[in-house]
C-alpha cells in the first residue's frame, strides 16, 4: 500500500503540473481526492493490514491527500492569475460602468464537518457505509434491542408512513444491516453518516431533521479502552491536540455499558466558563460496548465477538467547532451566514 500511495501521489502531481486550465484541475481533484478515487480505495483495504501498519498507512494517505490538495490550489491560483492577465491584455474595459461581482459558492459547513470526520476515521482504518432514510421498524428499533413496548422509543418519536415503515431516527440501522452482510464474521469497522428525523420542536438547539455520524467496531477482544482510545484520537484531531475527553455512565438500549462522552472546553481550557456552564466540559456524543443481544440478532456470537459503537450529531460538532449559537442557521440558506465558511 505504501508503494501504491506514492505512485498515486506522483501520478496526481504530474497531472497537476501539466493541467492547462481550471477544468482539468477539477478533473484531477475528483479523480484522486473524490470518495470513489483510488486513495479512498486504498484506505478501504486497510482492514487487511496488521494493527501496527494501519496508523502508518492512514497517516501516509492523509499526507498524500494534503500534498495533492496543496499543489492543486497553487496551480489553480496561477491559472486564474494568467487568465486575468490575458483578459486585461486583450479586452478593453468600460470604466464608466460599475463592476458586477459574481459571488462564488462554497461547501456547506455541515458538509465540511462530515468530510473532516470521515477523513479522520478513514485514517484510523474505518470505512464509510450508507443506508436508506426510509427504514423499517425492525432495523430502526427491534434489531437495536428496542422492542415495540420499550419506553426508550418515546425519546425517538418519528414520522411514520405505516406501522412498520418510518423515517429513521438514527443511522444505527446501517450498523445492523452491515453486520448482517458480514454473516457473523468480523472484523466490522465502519462509520455511517446521514440524515435522520425525529418529531422534535424546532428551537435554537433542536430540529426535526438533523445529520448524524455513527461508528461501529466489532472484532475479537474489543474492550472499552479501545473505544476510549479511538474517541480520544478523534477529539484531538477534530478539536485540537490540547483537548481531553471524559466518559460518564449513561444508558442506551443497544450498548452495555453505555457512556456519555465530554470534551474539555476550548474556551476556558477546562477551568469553567459560560460556554461550558462552569464545568470545564462539553458533552459531544454517546457511546458504549455493543449489547450482546444486538450482536446476536445480527448473526454474531457474543461469546466470540465484542464491539463498541458511538454516535454524534454533525450540527453539534459544527456549533462547537465554529461557535454557532442556533442550529436553524444551517437550514435557512442565509447567504450572510454561509459566506462566513468559504475558507473552511
Amino acid at each position: 500500500m505504501r508503494e501504491r500511495l506514492e505512485e498515486l501521489r506522483d501520478e496526481a502531481l504530474a497531472k497537476v503540473a501539466t493541467a492547462e486550465d481550471v477544468k482539468a484541475l477539477q478533473e484531477v481533484r475528483v479523480a484522486y481526492l473524490g470518495k470513489k478515487g483510488p486513495i479512498t480505495e486504498v484506505l478501504r483495504g486497510m482492514g487487511k493490514l496488521s494493527a501496527e501498519e494501519r496508523p502508518i498507512i492512514g497517516q501516509m494517505a492523509n499526507d498524500v491527500r494534503d500534498a495533492i490538495k496543496v499543489e492543486i490550489e497553487a496551480k489553480e491560483t496561477k491559472l486564474e492569475e494568467a487568465a486575468v492577465e490575458k483578459q486585461l491584455a486583450t479586452e478593453s474595459i468600460d470604466v464608466t460602468l460599475p463592476g458586477r461581482p459574481v459571488s462564488r459558492g462554497s461547501r456547506h459547513p455541515l458538509t465540511a464537518v462530515i468530510e473532516e470526520v470521515e477523513d479522520i476515521f478513514l485514517g484510523l482504518g474505518f470505512t464509510v457505509e450508507e443506508g436508506p432514510e426510509v427504514e423499517t421498524d425492525y432495523y430502526n428499533f427491534e434489531a437495536l434491542n428496542l422492542p415495540k413496548d420499550h419506553p426508550a422509543r418515546d425519546m425517538q418519536d418519528t414520522f411514520y408512513f405505516t406501522e412498520e415503515l418510518l423515517l429513521r431516527t438514527q443511522t444505527s440501522p446501517v450498523q445492523a444491516r452491515t453486520m448482517e452482510k458480514y454473516k457473523g464474521q468480523g472484523p466490522v469497522k465502519i462509520i455511517c453518516p446521514g440524515k435522520v428525523f425525529r418529531r422534535d420542536d424546532d428551537d435554537a438547539t433542536h430540529s426535526h431533521q438533523f445529520m448524524q455520524i455513527e461508528g461501529l467496531l466489532v472484532d475479537h477482544h474489543v474492550r472499552m479502552s479501545d473505544l476510549k482510545g479511538v474517541l480520544e484520537t478523534f477529539a484531538k484531531r477534530f478539536f485540537g491536540e490540547d483537548r481531553q475527553i471524559r466518559l460518564r455512565p449513561s444508558f442506551f438500549p443497544f450498548t452495555e455499558p453505555s457512556v456519555e462522552v465530554d470534551v474539555s472546553c476550548g474556551i476556558c481550557g477546562g477551568k469553567g466558563c459560560r460556554i461550558c456552564k462552569q464545568t470545564g466540559w462539553i458533552e459531544v456524543l454517546g457511546a458504549g460496548m455493543v449489547h450482546p443481544r444486538v450482536l446476536e440478532m445480527s448473526g454474531f456470537d457474543p461469546k466470540v465477538y465484542s464491539g463498541f459503537a458511538f454516535g454524534m450529531g454533525v450540527e453539534r460538532l459544527a456549533m462547537l467547532k465554529y461557535d454557532i449559537d442556533d442550529i436553524r442557521h444551517f437550514y435557512t440558506n442565509d447567504v450572510r451566514f454561509l459566506a462566513q465558511f468559504k475558507r473552511v
